[in-house]
C-alpha cells in the first residue's frame, strides 16, 4: 500500500509539475508587463484587429472573427491586472486597467464607427451570440486564463496563447456593443459588455491563482490591512460578475428545454391528411410561453384543438399558450413562396431515402391552356403554374420526379371542389401523383 501511494505520488508530481520548464520569474513578470501598454503599434493592431472582427461579425463569418482574435493584443492588460495581484504590485494593477479602460473605450468607438457607415444592420448569429452571457462563458474564461498563464510561464513559448485568445474571446463582444451604439439597441450593448466584463475579470482571477500557485515571489504590504482590503475587493467583483451569468445559465437551459419539447410537440402530434403546418413559432419570455402554428388545408375543429391542448402536458408544456392560425387568418398570412417550400419539403421528406443527394426544384411552368380551361369552370382563377420537382440519388443516375400544381382564388373554395379539381388536373396531365395546393 505504500509502495502504491509512492507511485502514484511520483506519477502526479511527475506528470503534473508545472516548476521544471518554468522560465525565469524576472521573465515571466517582464513578457506580461511589456504587453500592458496600448500605444504605438499595439494600439494600431488592436484598431485593425476591431475592423476586421466587426466585418466578421457584420457578414456572419467565424473564421474572419478568429483571425481578428489571432490580431488582437487585449489579452496583455488583462492578464497584467491578474499578475499585478498575484504578485502584489499595485502599480502593475493600476497600469493595467488604465491600459485595458484605453483599450476597451477605442474598440468600442472603433466599432461603433464601423456599424454607422455599413450598408448591412442585420444582426447576424455570431454577433446575436455575444448579447447573452451565461456561466459556461464564466467557465472558458477561467480555464482559458489558466492556459494563458501557464503558456506565458514557460521557457519555450507554444501556441497557448493564441488559442486563449480565440476560446475567451474579448474583442467580439466589444465590436457588438459598437453594433448595439450604431443601431440604437442597448440591450445588446449591456449583454456584450457584460460578457467582457466576464472574460476579463475571469482571465484576471485565473492568471493571479496561476502565479500563486507557481509561487511567484511577492511584494509583501507593510500594512496588512491592505491585503486584506486587495482580497475583500477581489471577492467581491468575483461574486457580482458570477451570480447574474448563473442566472442567464438558468434561463438559457430551459429555454433550450421548451424549444425542444415544443418542436417535439409539433413533429408527433400535427399530422392530418388534409392539413399541413407551414410554419412554426415558439416564443419564450418572462410574461409567456407560447406556440404559433401557421395552418393550411381543412380547418381543425374545436374537439380537435382541445385534444391538442391536452396532449401538451405529455411533453412538459403545461401553462403553454398554443396558438393555431388557420383558414382565414391563415390565409391573410401565407403567400405562394411559402406553400411552394412548404410542400417542396414534405414531399422531399416523404419520397425521397437516405441516399438522396440533391433536390433540384424546376422552373413553374404557366400553362396558359390549361388557365384558359380552368376559368370557364373557375372563374375566379388568378393564377395557375406546375412545378415539378427532381430528385437524383447518390447510387444510381435514375431522377424521380414529383408534380406540385399552385393555384390561387380570388376567393376562397370549399374542400370538395378543391378535391375535385386536383382529380380533373390529375387526369389532365396524365399524373395521378400531381398534387395540388391551393390558395
Amino acid at each position: 500500500m505504500n509502495q502504491l501511494s509512492k507511485k502514484l505520488q511520483y506519477f502526479f508530481t511527475h506528470r503534473f509539475n508545472l516548476q521544471d520548464d518554468k522560465a525565469d520569474e524576472t521573465e515571466i513578470i517582464t513578457s506580461i508587463r511589456k504587453n500592458i501598454d496600448f500605444r504605438g503599434a499595439n494600439l494600431w493592431a488592436l484598431i485593425f484587429a476591431i475592423f476586421i472582427a466587426s466585418i466578421g461579425l457584420n457578414v456572419n463569418s467565424t473564421a474572419v472573427i478568429i483571425g481578428a482574435m489571432l490580431i488582437s493584443p487585449i489579452m496583455g492588460p488583462v492578464m497584467g491586472i491578474g499578475l499585478g495581484i498575484g504578485i502584489n504590485d499595485l502599480a502593475m494593477v493600476k497600469k493595467g486597467g488604465k491600459n485595458l479602460l484605453v483599450a476597451t473605450l477605442v474598440s468600442v468607438i472603433t466599432s461603433s464607427i464601423y456599424f454607422s457607415i455599413t450598408p448591412l444592420h442585420e444582426a447576424q448569429s455570431e454577433l446575436l451570440a455575444r448579447t447573452s452571457p451565461s456561466i459556461w462563458d464564466v467557465f472558458i474564461a477561467f480555464f482559458g486564463g489558466l492556459a494563458g498563464m501557464v503558456a506565458a510561464s514557460r521557457k519555450e513559448k507554444n501556441n497557448v496563447v493564441p488559442g486563449v485568445a480565440i476560446a475567451t474571446a474579448l474583442m467580439p463582444p466589444l465590436c457588438t456593443a459598437g453594433f448595439g451604439i450604431a443601431t440604437g439597441n442597448w440591450l445588446y450593448v449591456l449583454g456584450a459588455i457584460y460578457l467582457y466584463f466576464i472574460n476579463s475579470v475571469f482571465i484576471a482571477i485565473a492568471t493571479y491563482l496561476m502565479s500563486r500557485y507557481l509561487n511567484l515571489q511577492r511584494t509583501h504590504f507593510d500594512d496588512p490591512a491592505v491585503q486584506k482590503k486587495v482580497s475583500r475587493y477581489l471577492i467581491i467583483i468575483v461574486v457580482v460578475t458570477i451570480l447574474p451569468s448563473i442566472y442567464m445559465a438558468y434561463r438559457i437551459v430551459n429555454k433550450s428545454i421548451f424549444e425542444n419539447n415544443a418542436r417535439k410537440f409539433v413533429e408527433q402530434e400535427f399530422h392530418f391528411n388534409n392539413t399541413q403546418v407551414v410554419s412554426k413559432t415558439f416564443t419564450y419570455t418572462n410574461d409567456k410561453k407560447m406556440i404559433d402554428i401557421l395552418l393550411i388545408g381543412s380547418v381543425l375543429d374545436k374537439p380537435v384543438i382541445d385534444s391538442l391542448k391536452h396532449r401538451m402536458n405529455g411533453y412538459r408544456l403545461r401553462n403553454v399558450q398554443l396558438n393555431i392560425r388557420q383558414g382565414l387568418n391563415a390565409r391573410q398570412e401565407i403567400d405562394f413562396s411559402q406553400i411552394k417550400a412548404s410542400i417542396l419539403e414534405d414531399v422531399f421528406n416523404k419520397q425521397t431515402k437516405p441516399d438522396t443527394i440533391r433536390l433540384t426544384p424546376k422552373p413553374i411552368n404557366h400553362d396558359s391552356t390549361v388557365l384558359a380551361e380552368l376559368r370557364v369552370f373557375y372563374p375566379l382563377v388568378t393564377n395557375f403554374g406546375v412545378s415539378k420537382i427532381a430528385v437524383q440519388r447518390a447510387d444510381t443516375n435514375l431522377v424521380d420526379t414529383q408534380r406540385v400544381a399552385l393555384i390561387r382564388f380570388s376567393k376562397p373554395k370549399p374542400n370538395a371542389d378543391i378535391q375535385k379539381l386536383q382529380a380533373w388536373l390529375q387526369k389532365r396531365y396524365n399524373s395521378p401523383k400531381l398534387k395540388l395546393v391551393a390558395q
